[in-house]
């Protein structure tokens, strides 16, 4: 039976080379060889032997809906990222900065799955297993059944998943996996492509979930190619501040639920717990109103959240600074400019610093109103009052526009106990929301005269 070759693929020609060559044979560009397999003939007959019978061809609405069914992973935030829970031979890929709890997180589940009567399997290939143990030792799961290989050979891999067959399988970390086909080291895009195919491919044979745990550049972004969050089915990432005590688990990719899901979790000495009321991390904790902040509510997915935001707003030089974490600057600038030309406040000569409370990152543009409100307040040095929210997006007409599910925004700061709103009149409940006095808006210019006169 002939062998398998390793042949190098030119990316900008399609060129083919025997060997690896720092410049393309056939088209002399540097460093654009990428190692590949190429399959023999008789492997490629092998191959498709199983696809004799090609598959019929039926109308969309003659085939057969149904729910797929989830297993729960004893986790309430991580099930509310993944959609409601596992799915039988789904592909999970999860990134995050070194130590932020990746594998913590996971060996949790894995526990809790395992308690639960699924069969799991946790697959170290950076870890010994004693490394493994003690971990859990950490984390007070001492009795734990999680079965624990410590391999890093494809092929040995999906030996042991297609023997052993675990309803759940986490691979710590895909970065470390190597295939004997590739001559390339682990990490490399070759490896990491073709391991992470492989292993794709036996989940969605056998009915194993599978877990990736992958690395991540200094940028943030996963490590390796990109076609790899396009091969599996949910991408997550871990965020945070590793020497903050709170976690997000933000879902980017989700063939089986929602996407921009987010899970809140506090770091403890047992481990990651899930946080029920995620929004008291990121409201203040002053006793007494003070000037430059205002609290927003923003959705994350199908969650309402209220987030502080925070303004300062001091003198500048001849080159003023515009610095904004968590928001975009871009936006900040504009925001600047709006409400100079359309409600008279200058902020021409001051530096302007905006900060999203607790680490969170805010993309929707409803964060638009209670940036501009956080900045008056702290450019007059006058506080918002007390139980005070806003949001609403702003044009560069000076006009607020409505913000998406805006009644339950409302509701939701209600229940936390604000009383008092300035949102867009689109917005505006027609039913009065118990305990709330709510000011609806058209323009930033009624804004601020809402404002000034609540100060």
């Amino acid at each position: 039976m002939a062998k398998d070759k390793t042949i190098y693929t030119c990316n900008e020609c399609g060129g083919i080379s025997p060997k690896w060559l720092g410049k393309c044979p056939h088209c002399n560009a540097w460093n654009t060889l990428i190692e590949s397999v190429a399959h023999s003939e008789s492997a490629v007959k092998n191959r498709f032997a199983s696809l004799a019978k090609t598959a019929e061809i039926a109308v969309l609405s003659d085939i057969e809906a149904s729910d797929v069914d989830r297993t729960p992973t004893g986790h309430e935030e991580l099930d509310r990222v993944l959609g409601g829970g596992m799915v039988e031979g789904g592909v999970v890929l999860i990134g995050g900065d070194p130590g932020i709890g990746k594998s913590t997180l996971l060996l949790q589940a894995l526990d809790s799955l395992q308690r639960s009567g699924k069969s799991t399997l946790y697959v170290t290939g950076e870890e010994s297993g004693a490394q493994v143990a003690l971990r859990s030792r950490r984390l007070g799961l001492d009795h734990s059944q999680v079965r624990v290989l410590a391999e890093i050979q494809l092929e040995k891999i999906l030996a042991t998943l297609d023997t052993h067959r675990p309803d759940v399988a986490v691979i710590d970390s895909i970065q470390t996996v190597y295939s004997e086909q590739l001559t390339s080291a682990p990490g490399s895009v070759a490896q990491v492509r073709e391991c992470a195919a492989h292993l794709t491919r036996a989940a969605k044979a056998s009915g194993t979930a599978i877990v990736l745990v992958g690395h991540v550049t200094k940028e943030g972004a996963l490590a390796g190619p990109r076609v790899l969050e396009h091969m599996v089915d949910t991408v997550l990432y871990f965020e945070g501040d590793t020497h903050s005590q709170f976690r997000l688990v933000r879902a980017i990719k989700n063939r089986f639920g929602a996407v921009n899901e987010i899970g809140v979790f506090a770091m403890t000495e047992k481990g990651l717990k899930g946080v029920s009321n995620p929004s008291a991390i990121f409201l203040s904790q002053h006793s007494e109103p003070v000037p430059g902040s205002c609290v927003m509510v923003t959705l994350e997915g199908t969650r309402p959240l209220l987030v502080e935001i925070q303004a300062l707003v001091d003198s500048g030089g001849p080159s003023p600074r515009r610095l904004s974490v968590g928001l975009d600057k871009d936006r900040l600038a504009m925001l600047l400019a709006v409400l100079h030309r359309h409600a008279g406040v200058a902020c021409m000569d001051q530096d302007v610093f905006i900060n999203a409370v607790g680490g969170v990152r805010i993309g929707e543009p409803a964060a638009d109103l209670a940036v501009m409100l956080s900045i008056t307040s702290s450019l007059r040095g006058k506080p918002l009052p007390k139980g005070f929210i806003a949001f609403g997006e702003v044009g560069l007409a000076g006009e607020v526009r409505p913000a998406p599910r805006g009644q339950e925004r409302l509701k939701e700061a209600a229940k936390l106990g604000f009383s008092v709103a300035v949102v867009p009149k689109a917005n505006a409940p027609k039913k009065p929301i118990e305990g709330m006095t709510i000011h609806a808006v058209d323009r930033v210019e009624e804004a601020m005269e809402v404002v000034r006169g609540l100060l």
